[in-house]
């Protein structure tokens, strides 16, 4: 029986299953958060809907604090605990009792004053707070079977 393939091997696949240009800013909205936290782990789940990467301390869903999520539409940051944030400038979409998310046409928005902000406050705030030091793992979480197309048709 073969080995299973690495996480960064199923990783890649999963990208993979999308129309290049949100690849490209799949992996460049991920490259991005992991030099801004590089000692999270990032669980992956590849599910019906969305194709997400979560951030935490640990393997705890419930201690995560941001996630990546992508779909054929496009690429998508969600604060796990956004309605606590401070958002003077009102960038955040949502109006849920807890999640709040913002659109990531490019990779530009990430770079706002007011974005890098609410990321430094998510990961204050966060229910587990990140290790000082070391290199979070990347922890394939789960895949569905059936899943949305991940390209527009």
């Amino acid at each position: 029986m073969p080995n299973p393939p690495s996480a960064a091997a199923q990783l890649r696949q999963f990208i993979a299953k999308f129309a290049p240009a949100n690849q490209k800013l799949i992996r460049s909205v991920r490259r991005l958060l992991r030099q801004r936290f590089p000692t999270a782990n990032e669980m992956v789940y590849d599910n019906y809907n969305f194709f997400v990467i979560g951030y935490g301390a640990n393997e705890r869903p419930s201690d995560y604090f941001l996630s990546l999520a992508a779909d054929a539409n496009g690429v998508g940051i969600c604060f796990l605990y956004g309605a606590r944030l401070p958002d003077p400038t009102r960038i955040l979409l949502g109006a849920g009792k807890q999640t709040r998310f913002l659109r990531v046409p490019g990779l530009a928005i990430l770079k706002q004053p007011a974005v890098r902000d609410l990321l430094t406050a998510a990961a204050a705030q966060a229910r587990a707070p990140l290790p000082p030091s070391g290199r979070g793992k990347l922890i394939i979480r789960s895949i569905s079977k059936k899943q949305r197309p991940r390209k527009s048709a």
